[in-house]
């Protein structure tokens, strides 16, 4: 908000009228002075408008669907993709890594953990950019880590360098705090009403890709073998293609990354981008977070779904080898087929949101199938044939991959008109803890009892997070909002509303009975 006189700003104002004609100074031809340097510009409805004699509602915000939205998430979708390959390419070949730089699992286990960790004290900070500072600053900054994180990795090409590719992850773990809070927000902010579930699920769809990635190329660039220096020169291979594609995706973020569209695309984003920037506090937005019981439900739950989704990527590789030695291909091609199962699962989700906004009784149905795909998964893993083992963890990586976006949505219903970005972080926030907590601790469970009691350990939290899902109450604020504001519109005669242009000039204060609002075009 600001003065539309200032020199700064070009404003569209709204003139609603006044009383009736005759009145000195508060008809559009009776108050000249008022208008001077105004140019009348099309209407909403396309026709030049006429100023109205009588009392009329001030004109709704111009709501405007961008081309540009579809290159702007393809390409978060693919720098993010690119950051979750990073996250998983050491735990996809865990064996081959603990030989090459002479460390234990665990140690290569934290490489993977490290992104856990780092997000959790960095979340805050970085969702307050987010708020202060737009997109366009913290997408810049996510692909650039992620690109300076790929070629500092270059460096750790000997075995005694194993502290300089710590370094390189936990730059790249640093990136994904830019990163994972941004689908719902950039849904929000670019898409319609109609489509806001889908472009959520397709900017979620990039680092579960990235994922899938992860598990399958590294185990074939990669093979097992016991020379270190031919084991450094394919690891070289992998590192330089990924530092290779990172470069290119800042380079295009640089190039096609926008802070937002020249209109807002919903009504519910129209309603928060009219409200001054003064009037937002960011404490004061994490503490009615924080008091809000069904987001909280909602941040336990989700924790505990992706939580054991992380688990059991990063420990993946060890379960399948303890139980069919040498299969280190079929491994990686095991967590493809749960992250692709996953992303149609997400898509699908997706969709089916943005046709039905049944938020609360789609995202209990996925639960309750994550939690069977997880004990079909558990019991079959042993079995000794790998075709039942694909088809089971298929049907897992359906529900528990497809759950993520739509926890990120029913978040940003839940907590509307709070900002998308800190809602996501607090999800991510919890998914990173229960991460840290489940990898740890199933990891030391297999190492005692074996593969099926780790799996077991997280079917018992899969069953408490169906059960707290059941008291979420599906309080759709942001819907609600459309509906309102569709409402509204609905019911404003079309005719009664004047769209002027304000270019920089000097204009005096309105004159009782007209008033001018004005927003960022």
């Amino acid at each position: 908000m600001g003065s539309p006189c200032c020199p700064a700003f070009a404003r569209e104002a709204v003139a609603s009228g006044g009383p009736e004609r005759g009145e000195k100074g508060l008809g559009y031809q009776e108050a000249p002075e008022l208008l001077q340097g105004v140019k009348p510009v099309p209407g909403v409805a396309g026709e030049e408008a006429e100023v109205p004699n009588g009392s009329a509602p001030a004109a709704p915000p111009e709501v405007r669907l961008s081309l540009r939205r579809w290159p702007v998430v393809l390409l978060f979708s693919c720098y993010s993709l690119c950051n979750a390959f990073q996250w998983i390419q050491y735990g996809s070949i865990n064996n081959i890594f603990v030989r090459f730089y002479g460390v234990s699992t665990f140690a290569i286990d934290w490489l993977s953990m490290c992104y856990m960790l780092t997000y959790i004290p960095l979340l805050f900070p970085v969702a307050w950019l987010l708020d202060k500072r737009g997109l366009r600053l913290i997408a810049l900054a996510g692909s650039a880590l992620n690109c300076l994180g790929a070629w500092v990795k270059l460096g750790s090409m000997k075995p005694h360098l194993f502290p300089v590719t710590v370094l390189g992850q936990v730059i790249c773990s640093v990136a994904q705090v830019f990163i994972l809070g941004m689908p719902s927000r950039i849904a929000s902010v670019w898409f319609g009403s109609h489509e806001v579930s889908t472009a959520c699920s397709i900017a979620v769809f990039g680092n579960q890709l990235g994922i899938a990635v992860g598990f399958v190329v590294p185990p074939v660039l990669v093979p097992n073998l016991e020379d270190p220096e031919q084991l450094a020169y394919y690891i070289s291979i992998m590192f330089f293609m990924t530092a290779g594609v990172a470069t290119a995706l800042f380079i295009l973020v640089v190039i096609v990354f926008r802070e937002k569209p020249p209109f807002p695309p919903s009504w519910a984003q129209a309603l928060i981008q009219s409200k001054p920037p003064e009037e937002y506090s960011y404490i004061q937005s994490i503490l009615r977070l924080l008091r809000n019981t069904n987001f909280i439900l909602l941040i336990v739950t989700y924790g505990l779904n992706t939580g054991c989704f992380y688990a059991l990527s990063t420990l993946l590789n060890r379960m399948v080898i303890q139980h069919y030695p040498g299969e280190e291909v079929n491994a990686g091609r095991i967590g493809l087929t749960i992250v692709v199962s996953g992303m149609a699962g997400a898509l699908l989700s997706g969709i089916w949101l943005d046709k039905t906004k049944t938020y609360k009784q789609t995202t209990l149905v996925v639960y309750i199938m994550s939690l069977l795909g997880m004990v079909a998964y558990t019991f079959t893993l042993s079995l000794g044939h790998l075709w039942v083992v694909f088809v089971t963890a298929g049907v897992l990586g359906f529900f528990m991959t497809g759950y993520l976006p739509l926890g990120f949505e029913f978040a940003a219903e839940l907590t509307y008109p709070e900002s998308e970005g800190t809602s996501s972080g607090l999800l991510n926030v919890s998914a990173q803890v229960f991460g840290i907590i489940f990898t740890i601790s199933q990891g030391k469970i297999m190492d005692r009892f074996g593969t099926q009691a780790g799996n077991l350990f997280l079917c018992s939290f899969l069953l408490l997070g169906t059960f707290i899902t059941v008291f979420i109450k599906a309080d759709l604020r942001r819907r609600q909002a459309n509906l309102d504001s569709e409402q509204t519109v609905s019911k404003s005669p079309s005719t009664s509303v004047s769209t002027i242009k304000v270019i920089p000039c000097s204009v005096p204060s309105p004159p009782v009975g007209i008033s001018v609002s004005w927003s960022l075009p």
